[in-house]
């Protein structure tokens, strides 16, 4: 075997590693295509994400600036709206000023006021320019939002003020005016009571002094009733007021005399105590002796004479007088029976913490007191009417009616015209007799009407 020529295959190796060597050479100085690096991804990715993040957060800075702008527009909005709220308050302070100042007429007080309602419309004149022309307090809202809801209580601290002291004003006025009419009630129950001293003074008690039995009719008749009842509401008055002052409710007591009954006015529950007392005192007026005494009388004609002269011989002389005088008469036994049979136990006990008036009555004198003078007045004027009932012929008949009756004009007077007000026509609702309030007398064909409380 023919051995390898070294020379030969040497020089080819040689060449070629030249040639590789040269080629690297070449890359270096060209870069070439060389591989990236892992750092150099890393910071691209960077670069990216900071540019991305830039960009947001710009974009929420602006946002965030707009939200501000949008909250600070709101509050000096509602800063406006709450100065115009503390103006319209101040206008209407100022309005209340002026017109307290009027009544009573203060002239300073009014030009005062005044200038003040003219400066409050002007403040309100220039809110409603800068309105138009949008000029808002952008720089604190806040503080002015606070100082324009102080200035508004203010305000209206300032309109409750005046307003209690015009209340006061009224109330000071109407008291003098209370004062005023009590003063004159003063001076017409000083009148009054003239008036009752002259109707209750000694002498005749009607103004016919030539009254003679021969003349007797049925107005002299009607005209004592009329002093009659007189008599009777004087004394209800007076035990209205004693049982006020003892403590009784007298609408309890009212309800009791006549249960069942609505009355339409409070002061008509005065109407029940006189029921009360006419009943009693008028009961037996239709027998001569008021059915007190089983005295024999005489025949009809000299009968008639005898009553008569009975009403001449009391009605020019004083109760008490009289009973001085004539202790066991029929008049002084009547007044005896009425008052023990009208004024209960219970009644005299509250009304003057004893029974004094009640044992002195029993012991057959009469008491002294001013409570009974009244009551033998009426009971006076009441047997006064007995004796000249009894000296007509026929004798006048006494009359009353029962609850529920139907009204009639020409035997009843109604004490309460206001019944008929809600009356449609309907007997359903046809006012009736709730009860009698002062019975009703006849004469032959003369009729006194009872008067009667409807309901």
């Amino acid at each position: 075997m023919d051995s390898v020529n070294r020379s030969a295959v040497t020089p080819s190796k040689s060449k070629l590693a030249r040639t590789f060597a040269k080629v690297l050479h070449i890359r270096s100085l060209t870069g070439g295509n060389q591989k990236p690096k892992f750092s150099d991804h890393v910071k691209d990715d960077l670069v990216k994400k900071d540019v991305v993040k830039g960009e947001l957060l710009k974009k929420t800075q602006f946002k965030s600036f707009d939200d501000e702008d949008e909250k600070h527009q709101k509050a000096a909005a509602e800063a406006f709206l709450a100065k115009l709220f503390a103006n319209i308050s101040a206008v209407k302070a100022a309005y209340a000023q002026l017109q307290f100042a009027q009544s009573p007429y203060d002239p300073d007080g009014i030009q005062s006021a005044d200038d003040l309602v003219v400066s409050e419309l002007k403040n309100l004149s220039e809110l409603k320019q800068c309105f138009v022309k949008k000029q808002f307090d952008e720089y604190s809202p806040e503080k002015t939002h606070l100082l324009a809801e102080i200035q508004e209580q203010k305000s209206f601290l300032k309109t409750y003020d005046i307003m209690g002291k015009k209340l006061d004003s009224q109330l000071k006025l109407k008291e003098s005016e209370l004062m005023f009419l009590r003063e004159k009630l003063v001076e017409a129950n000083k009148e009054n009571k003239l008036l009752e001293k002259r109707l209750n003074a000694s002498g005749p008690v009607s103004p016919l002094d030539n009254l003679h039995f021969s003349s007797l009719n049925p107005s002299h008749f009607i005209m004592f009733h009329r002093q009659t009842v007189r008599s009777i509401r004087s004394f209800v008055r007076l035990l209205s007021k004693e049982l006020v002052d003892s403590g009784w409710k007298l609408d309890a007591a009212a309800s009791s005399i006549e249960p069942g009954i609505e009355f339409l006015k409070a002061n008509d529950i005065c109407y029940a105590f006189e029921s009360f007392i006419s009943r009693e005192m008028f009961d037996g007026f239709n027998y001569p002796n008021f059915s007190i005494s089983a005295e024999p009388l005489p025949d009809q004609k000299k009968r008639q004479k005898l009553f008569y002269d009975r009403f001449t011989e009391l009605r020019s002389v004083k109760p008490a007088d009289y009973l001085a005088w004539k202790p066991k008469s029929t008049f002084s036994r009547f007044c005896r029976a009425k008052y023990l049979q009208l004024i209960h136990p219970k009644m005299e006990d509250s009304i003057f913490g004893n029974l004094d008036q009640r044992n002195i009555l029993n012991s057959g004198e009469y008491p002294e007191s001013a409570f009974f003078s009244a009551y033998s007045d009426m009971a006076k004027r009441i047997w006064l009417l007995h004796c000249l009932a009894f000296s007509f012929d026929p004798v006048a008949s006494i009359f009353q009616l029962s609850k529920g009756n139907r009204f009639s004009d020409v035997y009843m007077e109604s004490l309460n015209e206001e019944a008929f007000i809600s009356w449609d026509g309907s007997p359903e609702t046809e006012p009736r007799v709730g009860f009698t309030v002062v019975p009703g007398f006849k004469i032959g064909n003369t009729v006194i009407q009872c008067q009667v409380y409807l309901c």
